[in-house]
């Protein structure tokens, strides 16, 4: 009887003992050397988190970065809680999503800018894109207008306004030569150009795909957007201390001079 009453104590101080472990990793954001969980595009965005893994770890936020090849999930486990934020998107793009899908998620830090390009396998210049081309856009609305205003920009078709974000083909005013626009998504345009006359693709996309914004794209757009690359969080979580010191370790000069000499213009820092 003794002996059960003793097991009976020990269980139960075990149970108190790792309670209160618990409460204080969480009143620590998870302390136990903090952990963020991270969803990312391959290139660049996933191989900057790696770069500055080292940093974090010294600061006691050890990182675990998912990868994504699409634009929808990676909000969806943020917005779900599957993983603690993301480093993918434009906040045009994530202001889109929260707006459509009722998510809860803000931006944290702008990190770097990714100008769109028009990329081609049958014509070096625009001079030589013959009447009725097929030029493919990505199929997202503010990605797609976006590639519209490179177009308008261009000299290629005109818009009723080339401010709006989110322009589609019914904005186009001017088409002189009855270019047929195409909307595809995304991640299948770098490997649609073979069927395409030209296609207008997300830097991230042309990487993975061996393409090189600075020699490879027709025309590409300036850096004086308002696309840059964002960190993003939930609401309730922006403020952390791992959420903090990843915002950190991202607009670092360190990181800015990764981005210049790993991307040589093809990413451009946003800080």
């Amino acid at each position: 009887m003794k002996k059960k009453l003793l097991l009976g104590l020990l269980s139960l101080s075990l149970v108190v003992v790792l309670g209160a472990c618990g409460d204080k990793a969480a009143e620590n954001g998870g302390k136990e050397g903090l952990t963020i969980k991270v969803g990312a595009s391959p290139k660049p965005h996933s191989e900057i988190l790696e770069h500055i893994k080292p940093a974090l770890e010294k600061e006691g936020v050890k990182l675990e970065i998912v990868e994504f090849t699409d634009y929808v999930l990676p909000n969806q486990q943020v917005d779900q809680k599957q993983i603690d934020a993301n480093f993918f998107q434009h906040k045009p793009y994530m202001d889109s999503e929260v707006k459509q899908r009722d998510m809860d998620l803000v931006s944290v830090v702008a990190v770097h800018v990714e100008p769109l390009g028009a990329y081609s396998k049958k014509i070096k210049s625009v001079d030589e894109l013959k009447d009725g081309a097929v030029v493919a856009i990505p199929n997202d609305p503010t990605n797609g207008g976006r590639a519209l205003t490179l177009l308008a920009k261009n000299g290629l078709i005109k818009l009723q306004d080339e401010n709006k974000l989110e322009s589609t083909a019914k904005d186009i005013t001017e088409n002189p030569k009855n270019l047929v626009i195409k909307e595809v998504e995304a991640a299948m345009l770098p490997r649609m150009l073979d069927e395409m006359d030209m296609a207008i693709i997300n830097t991230n996309y042309a990487l993975e795909a061996g393409l090189d914004p600075t020699k490879d794209a027709i025309f590409i757009e300036d850096k004086d957007n308002p696309y840059a690359n964002i960190l993003t969080a939930r609401s309730d979580s922006k403020d952390s201390e791992a959420i903090q010191k990843l915002a950190k370790a991202l607009t670092s000069d360190d990181v800015k001079k990764f981005i210049e000499e790993e991307y040589k213009g093809a990413v451009i820092p946003a800080f």
